[in-house]
């Protein structure tokens, strides 16, 4: 389903006026249940976004799971909170309980801890990372500025948006639930614009949840741990129960990996692969294999010793990440040095193991709060090996570039006839440039890196992680550099959209104007685009369908597809549309499929069908439809959801 019209979305209906009447507790365990997924939604926007987006999951189910009274009398009168809600003054009860705690885990510390801000007890998962599933740049941005509200206004803006309440019977819900100042949390909560529509998107969905592995290889090492000491002391034990027992020989079991050659290899700074500077003039290919080392550092043998070292055993000290389908165990045997030197105020190495890049930074005076990422470059070649990131500071980034680079530059992606600000290259490494992957707040530009070889112009973009993404456009499967004037002007009205694409380890983005659609009231042409990234680990893709009008200065999400193959080179097709209003106030349903669609078909809330890849027919606001779609050659196709 698709529909621009994001504040007709399926909004919860409220609950009619009246006088409180009596509810036994039974009952209001059958409102928890009718009511439940509300319930969660309305804690999760309310909880602090401090606690991380899994710990807010849990938290907010325990908070809704306690809002029922304690005990089982069946004549308990629970009284409602609200004068609008007379026919069913459970729920007002059970929100007031959800209400209040996450309200009570919002708030400062002082002294002990109160139960809601404890990790709750029940739900628990474990061995998984639960969270939301991602919403579109517009719920992306409604988060951020939320998540700057303090917890009264976040509760404030969650009752006007999410329950349709009035300000007065906000204020008095805030006031029954604890809030000192209702007023100044209003007012704070006005500052966000009100787009209420977008509560109900999957963002805010504690309900409908991904899943992922927590640290794989950590919790394994935990588990071997365990197991060790676990049989040291049976061993110990048997020892010391022996009459005249001893340690016994080692028998068959290998010495301590750090003598396994292949382990030694590996942890071994002289063995470390370093490609000769001008390998990359005569090599087959332009990928990291034939990066050189480089940086004032490489022949620090104390410092490469370190990072092969926390690289092999990080201590529980040491910050890890990873992007997503990336693994951060040791490397298999001595890996490739790309660099090693002093970038800000760290020490910084950069490894190579064929597969990935494992970058290793320590302070300038010590190694307490080191860190060690990772990222897949399995198969980068060309462009998608012309820089990596070196360090991040103040909002800046430095990023190593690959040995073929000329020149590089930075531009606005959104200003397409602005001309590029060269970037200056000192032995490979580029000046501090502004990063937009760590901007917050509403979107107004985005940087991109445009790097210049034998071949020509390329884009990147950081994206917050070692490897930035490049970006394309044209047709799938014949997809080209965005880096000329048709390309810049093709992203230029999308640019913004890629904020939603952000840490989740994406190779590459394309732009693809699929469709121009004349609008029915003779205003101009609309403009379809599908953005499409693909990920290093080849699952997680996501796909945009974006509808841009004459005079917009960026485009709108219509349509969001994630692990779909459309808009990709195994499927070149995409079928997608939106609702849209007139000059004259008339509402229309507008769909647009690539250039071989032949007919396109729409049923529930509008009916109609249409030869031809565009379809426009008259519609009500905040209607839903499905489209259906048949390609030239007689095969189906669904509307991009």
């Amino acid at each position: 389903m698709w529909s621009q019209d994001v504040a007709q979305r399926n909004a919860p209906v409220s609950a009619s006026s009246g006088a409180p009447g009596p509810v036994d507790v039974e009952q209001a365990e059958a409102t928890l249940v009718e009511y439940y997924p509300r319930l969660v939604r309305l804690a999760y926007l309310v909880l602090p976004p401090g606690l991380g987006r899994g710990r807010r999951v849990l938290t907010a189910h325990a908070l809704a799971q306690r809002a029922l009274p304690r005990g089982r009398k069946r004549t308990s009168l629970i009284p409602s909170q609200s004068a609008d809600r007379n026919s069913d003054p459970g729920y007002a009860y059970l929100r007031g309980r959800v209400l209040r705690t996450a309200l009570d885990a919002a708030r400062p510390r002082r002294g002990l801890p109160r139960l809601s801000q404890l990790p709750p007890l029940l739900p628990q998962v474990w061995g998984l990372r639960l969270f939301p599933r991602s919403g579109g740049a517009d719920e992306l941005a409604l988060d951020q500025r939320l998540s700057a509200l303090p917890g009264a206004a976040r509760a404030a803006y969650a009752l006007r948006g999410l329950e349709s309440m009035p300000d007065a019977e906000v204020r008095k819900a805030l006031k029954a639930a604890g809030v000192t100042h209702p007023e100044r949390a209003l007012a704070e909560a006005n500052g966000v614009p009100a787009h209420y529509g977008l509560l109900a998107s999957p963002e805010f969905d504690a309900c409908t949840l991904q899943a992922r592995p927590t640290d794989l290889m950590r919790r394994r090492q935990h588990t071997k741990a365990a197991l060790a000491a676990a049989g040291a002391l049976a061993v110990a034990g048997a020892l010391i129960a022996a009459p005249g027992g001893g340690w016994g020989p080692d028998g068959a079991a290998a010495p301590a990996y750090v003598a396994n050659p292949a382990a030694e290899a590996a942890l071994d700074p002289g063995r470390l692969t370093r490609v000769s500077p001008t390998a990359w003039r005569s090599a087959s290919r332009t990928d990291f294999s034939v990066w050189p080392a480089r940086g004032a550092l490489t022949g620090d043998v104390g410092l490469l010793r370190r990072a092969l070292a926390v690289w092999a055993r990080p201590g529980a000290t040491v910050r890890v990440s990873a992007t997503p389908g990336t693994q951060t165990g040791g490397p298999a045997g001595p890996p490739q040095l790309l660099y090693a030197g002093e970038v800000d105020n760290a020490r910084v190495v950069i490894l190579y193991d064929g597969l990935r890049i494992a970058r290793y930074a320590e302070p300038k005076d010590g190694t307490a709060g080191a860190a060690l990422d990772f990222a897949r470059a399995d198969g980068a070649s060309g462009a998608e090996a012309d820089a990596l990131v070196l360090g991040r500071s103040d909002g800046n980034v430095r990023y190593l570039t690959g040995p073929w680079v000329r020149k590089a530059a930075v531009r606005d992606l959104t200003k397409p006839d602005a001309a590029a600000t060269g970037v200056t290259l000192t032995d490979g490494v580029t000046a501090p440039v502004a990063s937009p992957a760590v901007r917050s707040g509403s979107c107004t530009s985005w940087n991109v890196l445009q790097f210049t070889d034998a071949s020509g112009d390329h884009l990147a973009t950081d994206l917050g992680e070692l490897v930035p993404a490049h970006l394309t456009t044209g047709r799938p499967g014949a997809a080209g550099e965005a880096a000329g004037s048709a390309g810049l002007r093709s992203w230029a009205p999308f640019a913004c959209s890629l904020a939603a694409e952000r840490s989740a380890g994406v190779r590459s983005v394309n732009a693809w104007g699929f469709a121009e659609q004349p609008l029915p009231d003779g205003s101009g042409v609309g403009q379809w685009v599908c953005t499409r990234a693909e990920t290093w680990r080849g699952d997680g893709t996501t796909a945009l369908a974006q509808f841009r009008t004459p005079g917009s200065a960026a485009g709108a999400v219509a349509a969001k597809g994630a692990d779909v193959p459309a808009c990709g080179p195994r499927d070149p097709h995409v079928l997608a549309g939106v609702l849209w209003k007139s000059q004259a106030g008339h509402w229309f349903l507008l769909a647009a499929g690539s250039r071989d669609t032949a007919t396109i078909s729409t049923s529930g809330g509008v009916t109609a069908a249409g030869q031809g890849p565009l379809l426009t027919v008259r519609a009500e606001q905040g209607a839903r439809a499905d489209l259906k779609g048949t390609l030239a050659d007689g095969r189906s196709i669904s509307g991009l959801r």
